[in-house]
């Protein structure tokens, strides 16, 4: 089948192109290769270039510090000077806030140096990194449920270290925030009348995230939910655990008002999932 002409005439262009191109690459090979070797620019010794990214990073300077620990790796790689050098490269582009970059870092620390007495610094900036960048509970979670489990490596792995408090702490707030966006979505639902829907994210709440301070709220939840479908006795549980374990809660005082405007009191119901679910954590 032959080509049409206007085909013909760009197959032309793009062979003379790639004429040109080879030309080129060709003169620059031949260039390099006539360099005497005292052209060449020699490699900077290891220790000058990290002494300098280290001022760069006391004048807060930390992108131009980036680039001098990453040379040290491009320049002196499988050095010690290079394992350094990149923990440093994670560490001053999460001080830059450039988190993308610090995690990618930091991530390949931890492949690269799972021995080193400092893995456990840099699994808690992939961690940390993911922490800062947390978004409000009406948009999505999931940098949140990254920080959870990268802090969490840092605990099971590395309980010793002197960081693990610190991401205990973050993990704490970061659960909340999960917790959070169930209520959010959950409180939605229940003023939308959809009440099984609601119920379904305050379950998870009571659930997965009982040790969180969202708990007490879920609990009123859903006493309010099972009231309006009626089902007293999910409704009489929810308010009997929530006064068990928080007794001095202001959502406890208002489930219980509820309660007796419908004439009813507390009263747990053993086989209710609410109930199981406390005492399966020892709460109840």
């Amino acid at each position: 089948m032959r080509r049409s002409a206007p085909l013909q005439s760009r197959l032309r262009t793009v062979i003379r192109g790639l004429a040109i191109g080879l030309l080129a690459v060709s003169l620059a090979a031949c260039a390099i290769f006539d360099k005497k070797p005292e052209q060449l620019l020699p490699d900077e010794p290891a220790d000058r270039l990290y002494n300098e990214g280290l001022t760069l990073v006391a004048k807060k300077e930390y992108k131009a510090a980036a680039k001098k620990f990453e040379e040290i790796d491009r320049q002196h790689p499988y050095s010690e000077w290079a394992r350094k050098a990149l923990l440093m490269t994670a560490f001053v582009h999460y001080e830059a806030s450039e988190y993308d970059e610090a995690v990618t870092s930091a991530k390949r620390y931890v492949a690269l140096h799972p021995g080193s007495p400092d893995v456990a610094y840099a699994q808690y900036l992939v961690g940390a990194s993911y922490f800062d960048q947390i978004a409000d509970i009406t948009r999505d979670q999931a940098r949140t449920e990254r920080a959870i489990q990268a802090l969490d490596e840092v605990v099971r792995k590395y309980p010793d270290s002197e960081y693990a408090e610190s991401a205990k702490r973050k993990i704490t707030i970061a659960r909340d925030q999960l917790a959070g966006k169930e209520m959010a979505v959950g409180r939605y639902y229940q003023e939308k009348r959809n009440y099984i829907g609601a119920i379904n994210r305050f379950k998870t709440v009571v659930i997965q995230y009982q040790t969180t301070r969202q708990v007490e709220e879920a609990l009123m939840r859903l006493v309010e939910c099972y009231m309006a479908m009626g089902i007293t006795h999910e409704a009489q549980t929810a308010a009997a655990v929530l006064g068990h374990n928080f007794p001095d809660s202001p959502w406890y005082k208002d489930a219980y008002k509820l309660l007796q405007s419908g004439g009813l009191e507390p009263r747990e119901d053993q086989g209710s999932w609410i109930s199981r679910s406390f005492k399966k954590l020892g709460l109840g």
